[in-house]
């Protein structure tokens, strides 16, 4: 298993529910943690005082991972106050509420943007380097609903998460030879913000273990794939056993 202390991860999307969660863990595990966010600045600096005042290095970073340019500017800022990134956990996205009838191409473009074309633009940025130093670790963080539709939000949302799985193992075949590993995470119903809706209706009950899951079991399933270097170009499902691959 290979120890991370004294590397440098890049958590987007982390200042709350699973990005809040893997940015601690990856802190406490002895990483530097660089906790990006879009809008909500106070909640990741927060973030990043917890690992400090356990004796980590971490700061914030403000950037819409969607655009290229702002990606690039975090990457730059992050390495020249932490260093060279050696772990990505692409966690941003979002997930609106749309039927059929109301869903506009817009909705669908963001959609794209935030889930799916921020990784690619995150993995582009820090590769040179990862593949300089013959070492990284990638971690895409997937749905459920990449597999089941994810009838319950839009099918933008669906399509975005079956495209980051693709991105997935199509980084993950090309980059194998160079040490650096790329794999997925699909949560189910987490009780995080995004969840809340669902848990409110009730879909919890329904799940075979009879609850939904939390940001640090989402997490942990992410620090095995971060610590493992034999595993890559994989999707681990944490569902409760709402679906079975």
């Amino acid at each position: 298993m290979t120890d991370v202390k004294n590397r440098v991860a890049l958590v987007t999307g982390g200042s709350r529910g699973i990005g809040r969660a893997v940015a601690l863990a990856l802190g406490e595990a002895g990483a530097a943690v660089a906790v990006n966010y879009r809008e909500r600045g106070g909640e990741a600096e927060a973030v990043a005082e917890t690992i400090r005042k356990g004796g980590g290095r971490a700061a914030a970073f403000g950037a819409d991972v969607s655009l290229r340019a702002a990606v690039a500017g975090m990457v730059r800022d992050v390495e020249e106050r932490l260093g060279p990134i050696d772990i990505l956990v692409n966690n941003a996205g979002m997930a609106a509420i749309r039927g059929l009838d109301d869903i506009t191409e817009e909705d669908f473009d963001r959609a794209i943007a935030v889930n799916l074309k921020s990784a690619f633009l995150c993995t582009q940025a820090v590769l040179p380097g990862m593949r300089a130093r013959r070492w990284g670790r990638i971690v895409n963080i997937s749905s459920i609903g990449a597999r089941i539709g994810s009838g319950s939000v839009s099918i933008a949302y669906a399509a975005s998460k079956a495209g980051l799985e693709g991105l997935t193992r199509g980084y993950a075949l090309r980059l194998a030879p160079e040490g650096v590993t790329v794999n997925a995470v699909a949560p189910g119903l987490v009780d995080t913000e995004m969840g809340q809706p669902l848990i409110e209706a009730g879909v919890a009950a329904r799940i075979p273990v009879g609850r939904s899951g939390t940001a640090d079991e989402i997490a942990r399933a992410v620090m095995l794939l971060v610590e493992n270097g034999y595993i890559t170009g994989q999707t681990v499902a944490v569902n409760g056993g709402s679906l079975f691959s």
